[in-house]
């Protein structure tokens, strides 16, 4: 399975978007995913799309503009509840992706 690229975002671009973003990869790893990651405020989401072309955006916050890749609620890494059960469906639409 090629090695998929996801943007983690949070409102600041540091902490909690590192925290998250090391969380999703040992979530996506058990699940044979190997897995980049970039960390950016949610306000660069759109611009950090072009030039890291990410396969999925995983975001602690809202993210206020249209975006043309899937975007998935990342509060479950940070509080630890439903962790499991989004790091599933991430996986599960990475897999579409990789099959297409």
């Amino acid at each position: 399975m090629p090695e998929m690229r996801i943007l983690v975002s949070c409102g600041t671009g540091i902490a909690t978007s590192t925290l998250a973003a090391d969380k999703l990869k040992r979530l996506l790893k058990s699940r044979g995913f190997s897995v980049t990651t970039a960390s950016c405020k949610a306000a660069e989401v759109a611009g950090k799309i072009s030039t890291f072309r990410p396969h999925a955006i995983v975001s602690t916050t809202q993210v206020a503009v249209k975006v043309p890749v899937k975007v998935f609620n990342g509060l479950p890494l940070i509080s630890g509840v439903g962790a499991e059960r989004l790091a599933d469906e991430i996986a599960a639409y990475l897999k579409t992706l990789s099959a297409s």
